[in-house]
């Protein structure tokens, strides 16, 4: 539990949850009955308040519109057994949230309004937590540049908000994934490591151009030399290769992900070694000719664990060995959820219960 902070709380007048079908969810369609919104003011953050999930007005001079100034989490809420929620690693959200603030030259976040403006809105809302095989509520703390202001300098005010959208699977079969090495995503120096607007704005087009190539999503390669594997659209990405679990250490172009730090833990934990080191295109090609790489997946909050069917590089598509429940991939993938859900003991401290 975090520090007791007091929200001002105004509730609706009517929930709309009986547009929720948990046996039918589209990715970020649907948004529960509240939100929260924080305003930083003259240097200290103001009464953190619960409203009615609606439109927000804005001013056409507000900075963020014209600067860029935006930076977001992706997390997600579950429920047990016993119809209680969970949260999954809240504060390791928390604490990135606030790298890329400071990378963005944006005001840090306390964590009596980020954790625990979560935990008010998930008891005003916890029936919105759908039940069931890869459901959750899907949780977006978010921030934003508020000065009413054209001039190129680091806002001075600032608006941050939470909203919650039923979550389904995301993927419904295994996504072909096309090699980028023209595009990147993100150079050194660079903003890679932050979670901030402007890096997926820029992603959108060579998406766009992989997907009417018939790709569902990038591997994306260095800005160097367009010779090893950093990310895959908005996931990290992992190879299993010769029975290990291998994946691009973090660095500045690389996004410090909470779900491919929990799974590099649970893999160690079951006995699979793993190494994080660079991985190049040539040793993930050439392996799968030879079967020594035997699953590509990607890593994520919104995708959990998604293993690919084929790779793309230079015109020609190299298909994946289809996945079994023996898979790495899939044990993850299941040790994951199951911890996520309370299915198991978590001996890792990673569950949060949200007391109702």
């Amino acid at each position: 539990m975090t520090e007791t902070l007091n929200f001002d709380v105004t509730t609706v007048a009517e929930s709309r949850i009986h547009q929720l079908d948990p046996n039918n969810i589209q990715f970020g369609s649907l948004f529960t009955d509240h939100m929260l919104v924080a305003d930083y003011i003259n240097g200290a953050w103001q009464t953190p308040k619960i409203l009615p999930y609606g439109d927000i007005s804005y001013n056409p001079a507000l900075a963020v519109l014209h600067y860029g100034q935006a930076i977001f989490e992706g997390m997600k809420a579950f429920k047990n057994d016993n119809d209680e929620v969970l949260m999954f690693r809240p504060q390791e959200n928390w604490k990135r949230f606030n790298i890329s603030a400071e990378r963005m030259c944006m005001a840090q976040v306390p964590e009596d309004i980020f954790v625990g403006g979560l935990e008010e809105l998930l008891r005003l809302d916890a029936a919105w937590v759908p039940k069931g095989e890869d459901n959750s509520l899907y949780l977006r703390p978010f921030m934003f540049s508020s000065d009413v202001y054209l001039g190129v300098r680091p806002s001075q005010s600032y608006r941050f908000m939470i909203i919650m959208s039923p979550a389904g699977k995301y993927y419904s079969t295994p996504p072909k994934v096309k090699v980028e090495t023209e595009f990147i995503r993100a150079a050194p120096g660079g903003v890679g490591y932050a979670k901030c607007a402007g890096n997926y704005a820029a992603s959108l087009y060579p998406a766009k151009l992989a997907q009417e190539q018939g790709y569902t999503q990038l591997l994306w390669t260095d800005a160097i030399e367009h010779k090893y594997f950093e990310e895959s659209g908005t996931m990290n990405v992992m190879f299993v290769i010769d029975g290990k679990l291998v994946t691009p250490a973090v660095s500045s172009t690389i996004l410090k992900g909470i779900t491919r730090d929990s799974l590099l833990q649970l893999a160690k934990s079951m006995n699979i070694e793993v190494e994080e080191r660079k991985v190049s295109v040539d040793e993930v090609i050439s392996g799968i000719k030879s079967g020594k790489v035997t699953e590509v997946f990607g890593a994520g909050t919104a995708v959990v664990v998604s293993p690919f069917a084929a790779i793309g590089y230079n015109g020609e598509d190299y298909d994946l060995p289809a996945i079994t429940e023996s898979s790495v991939s899939s044990k993850l993938k299941n040790a994951l959820n199951d911890l996520r859900t309370g299915k198991v003991e978590d001996t890792f401290g990673w569950v949060w219960k949200v007391n109702g």
